[in-house]
């Protein structure tokens, strides 16, 4: 499979572009400005210079599947994290990719439950995950908690709605979430929440709408 990991040179998307790259995948990493190209090739995928908010046509080009790894780091929350997201899902839609995995974020339907801070936020990465979920394509939208660097562990929790209680996970494990899903079918069409748990990734992923 042919993989376009938007978002390759952000902190969880780093993670994503290496396992890929070690995987029988072709990746291609996509970055905004062309001084990232080296350390993109430095974990192994091929560097594509392009910007989410404008012509995405030629990064998505070829590609099978997109893996949605970036953002706005609290910037251009509606310019990025939700017109960026929307630009290249549709690009997606016109270019067949067909496969596309949406790294968003826990509680995203329920920004008023979260700081003030980050509503904003969270109501530009629901309507981008909405306008993913009415696409044409094969879609798979992954909302983890509160990231850490953490070693990751390989285990998570998932479900439509989890106890907020230690509502924390890995960015190395919230990256094998999103590459581990890649393939599975188990995960089409599911919009889930993840935290660090007691299950095997691949497991979690089984059934991920499944309470713990």
């Amino acid at each position: 499979m042919h993989v376009l990991v938007a978002g390759s040179h952000g902190q969880v998307g780093q993670h994503v572009t290496r396992l890929l790259a070690e995987s029988d995948h072709e990746v291609r990493g996509m970055v905004r400005d062309d001084d990232q190209q080296s350390d993109i090739e430095a974990l192994g995928a091929e560097p594509v210079v392009a910007d989410l908010t404008d012509d995405v046509t030629h990064a998505v080009e070829g590609a099978d599947a997109i893996v949605f790894a970036a953002g706005s780091g609290g910037g251009d929350v509606w310019g990025v994290d939700r017109d960026g997201a929307i630009n290249i899902i549709e690009e997606a839609e016109q270019q067949d990719a067909d496969r596309f995995v949406m790294l968003s974020s826990i509680n995203a339907d329920s920004p008023d439950e979260s700081p003030e801070e980050l509503r904003e936020y969270l109501e530009a990465k629901a309507e981008a995950d909405e306008h993913l979920r009415e696409s044409d394509l094969t879609y798979t939208i992954v909302r983890p908690g509160a990231l850490t660097d953490d070693e990751g562990t390989g285990r998570i929790r998932t479900g439509a709605d989890l106890d907020r209680k230690d509502a924390e996970i890995p960015r190395e494990d919230v990256a094998e979430t999103l590459v581990t899903a890649l393939p599975m079918e188990s995960t089409h069409g599911h919009t889930f929440e993840v935290l660090s748990g007691d299950d095997p990734i691949a497991e979690a992923l089984e059934n991920p709408r499944r309470q713990p």
